[in-house]
């Protein structure tokens, strides 16, 4: 009998956990569906029409985005053409006619995890209508709910109209009719073609990072790729459609924003990356336009000046062909201290990728100081050396007894073709991204061949393309003594009353072992053998590189990349296509020249305010930094 009615005190409790636990959120889903509201198109619209401000480190005005005027006309349901409403759908979510509204697996994921998942075309409708994009769990639900109530309330076809009619395709336009025009030059109509339609479809997901101007035709193809094999894949084009597909690259119109915002095309470039940035960071132009947000970046004002003098100074007189980007990055945090991309078109060199050649050799250094190969040992210098199969031939430019130190210091090659051989390719791979290189680049695996695997006889060479930012951040690794950040533009996002919404971790950590002490040893021993001086005596490392043009012994790339305990820096200099260069004395482009001389003129104007801090290379102490203090 006491059994009996203990076991109904349990199940009374247990009944009261389950209806609570099942009631609760029911009251609470229905009070919520009571009081939320989905907002029309045409309101969302309306609050876009706000200007961004994007602020330098000191908080003074760098450049501005404002609203593109007339890129924002509603396009109702029947007449976004059949094609672009098949292309997105099949991109962004199959299900969209069938489905409740919501995902599912994304609102599990948000309770079990305390992130977002995958959103369909009604989720990304309501985060967009609301203006909140944060991977929590209370804005899932409130998606969850909101999702629900329009799905009862609206057809699919209302739905889709006003999700496409407020999503941004880049370039300051929202909505299809101003991205065609945009991107194609055209009107919005039934003409458009399967190419044109992949290629508005895959801007959505992206639209800052797959702009071509931004990321180059190689990125917005591969996005294109990708749209076009959904399309095919889920029925919506057969057969000779299919086939016919093509990337529509030579279709694609050059921004004219660059000039109707009246930004310089070096301005343009910042803010396109900052846009990227945000976009990553969960921040896209939509949001920040809504909430009426600021964005406060890490460029230095004098040194974003001294970096646009600098190139431009050195190039005058140059060949016309010639073309440069400049990165300089804080090593203690990681912040972008300048950047620029050049100012001859849209093409963001700064931003883009190029073989890095010799200038590569120090992570090849590095990988030999953590398997306890000294720089000074003597080492084999032949005209002929193979790797992987490979067989180079340089000139032989090391004096005997030639050391990894003299090597570097006369631009032998072979030495370190021979180190990459000993230490294996995994192991340099390796070394270089512990450095900072990322591991991807736009989806593709950096350091390897196309398969994304296989790592080829050129990475002995720098034959792999990376960006001047990556060097740089990779070299700041080396500076600070081992210790690695990652490269960023923005520091903070600030709302109307100047209070903190979002701001960049800065937080460092050993890059080449668990040990700071051993990390920053490996560091240290690169820095010795880089070492020299600003043309003011302050005390540096640098590296100057080229990669060569082809089977010939001419170069198309040429490299600086050095830095001071206080800034990273790499320039390149180079064409907008792979060509010989040589330079306006007919000397062909060695990175001592050109590029080391804008180096240097740069480093010695953003010097001119910061103290010296002697490196370990002089044998006096650099202040110390330990990670997270």
């Amino acid at each position: 009998m006491l059994r009996r009615r203990r076991w109904r005190k349990v199940r009374r409790i247990a009944y009261c956990v389950f209806g609570a636990g099942v009631g609760l959120p029911l009251i609470a889903f229905w009070i919520a569906y009571l009081l939320l509201d989905v907002r029309s198109p045409q309101d969302v619209l309306a609050s876009l029409d706000k200007t961004v401000v994007l602020k330098y480190s000191d908080g003074s005005e760098l450049l501005k985005v404002p609203p593109a005027e007339g890129d924002r006309l509603f396009v109702p349901y029947a007449k976004v053409p059949e094609k672009l409403r098949d292309a997105i759908i099949a991109t962004e979510d199959p299900t969209f006619w069938d489905n409740a509204g919501f995902d599912p697996t994304g609102i599990g994921r948000a309770f079990l995890t305390g992130v977002g998942g995958g959103s369909g075309i009604t989720q990304q409708y309501i985060k967009k209508s609301t203006g909140d994009d944060d991977a929590t769990i209370g804005r899932k639900l409130e998606e969850l709910v909101l999702a629900t109530k329009i799905t009862q309330q609206q057809s699919k076809e209302q739905i889709f109209e006003s999700y496409v009619n407020i999503i941004s395709f880049g370039r300051g336009t929202f909505g299809p009719a101003a991205a065609m025009n945009a991107y194609f030059g055209r009107n919005l109509d039934d003409s458009m073609t399967w190419s044109e339609a992949a290629f508005l479809a895959g801007m959505i997901q992206s639209p800052s990072v797959h702009d071509p101007a931004v990321s180059g035709d190689a990125h917005a193809a591969k996005r294109w790729d990708y749209v076009r094999d959904k399309v095919v894949e889920r029925g919506y084009v057969k057969g000779a459609d299919a086939a016919a597909m093509a990337y529509p690259g030579a279709e694609i119109q050059a921004p004219s924003e660059t000039r109707a915002s009246r930004l310089t095309y070096d301005e343009y470039h910042v803010k396109q990356q900052v846009l990227a940035e945000l976009e990553q960071d969960g921040f896209p132009l939509s949001r920040l336009q809504q909430g009426n947000l600021t964005v406060q970046t890490t460029l230095d004002r004098g040194a974003q000046a001294a970096a646009r003098s600098s190139l431009a100074d050195r190039l005058k007189g140059e060949p016309k062909e010639f073309r440069g980007g400049l990165v300089s990055v804080d090593p203690s945090t990681g912040a972008v201290r300048a950047y620029d991309g050049g100012d001859n078109g849209v093409r963001d060199y700064a931003g883009s990728e190029h073989a890095a050649g010799s200038a590569f050799y120090p992570f090849t250094l590095a990988a030999g100081l953590r398997q306890g190969i000294s720089p000074d040992q003597p080492v084999a210098a032949p005209e002929r050396v193979s790797f992987l199969g490979e067989e180079f031939v340089y000139p032989q430019r090391c004096a005997k007894p030639c050391t990894l130190r003299s090597a570097m210091a006369s631009g032998a090659d072979t030495p370190f073709i021979g180190l990459a051989g000993k230490v294996g390719p995994d192991a340099l791979s390796a070394t270089a991204r512990d450095a900072g290189i990322p591991a991807t680049i736009d989806g593709a695996p950096t350091l390897r061949e196309k398969d994304g695997y296989l790592i080829g006889s050129g990475i002995a060479v720098g034959r792999y393309p990376l960006r001047p930012m990556d060097l740089a951040g990779a070299y700041a690794s080396f500076a600070d003594g081992g210790l690695r950040t990652t490269p960023h533009l923005v520091e903070k996002v600030l709302d109307q009353d100047g209070e903190v919404v979002w701001q960049h971790d800065n937080t460092a950590k050993p890059a080449f072992d668990a040990d700071p002490d051993v990390s920053k040893r490996i560091a240290d021993g690169v820095t010795g053998v880089l070492q020299t001086a600003l043309p003011d005596g302050r005390p540096a490392a640098l590296r100057t590189g080229e990669f060569q043009h082809g089977d010939s012994t001419d170069n198309q790339d040429g490299w600086a990349i050095g830095y001071t305990p206080q800034l990273a820096t790499a320039v390149w200099i180079g064409s907008d296509d792979d060509r010989r260069l040589f330079d306006a004395k007919g000397a062909k482009l060695v990175g001592a020249t050109v590029p080391a001389d804008v180096w240097r003129a740069f480093m010695t104007q953003a010097h001119k305010s910061l103290p010296v801090r002697w490196n370990s290379a002089t044998g006096k102490p650099v202040e110390r930094r330990l990670p997270g203090s």
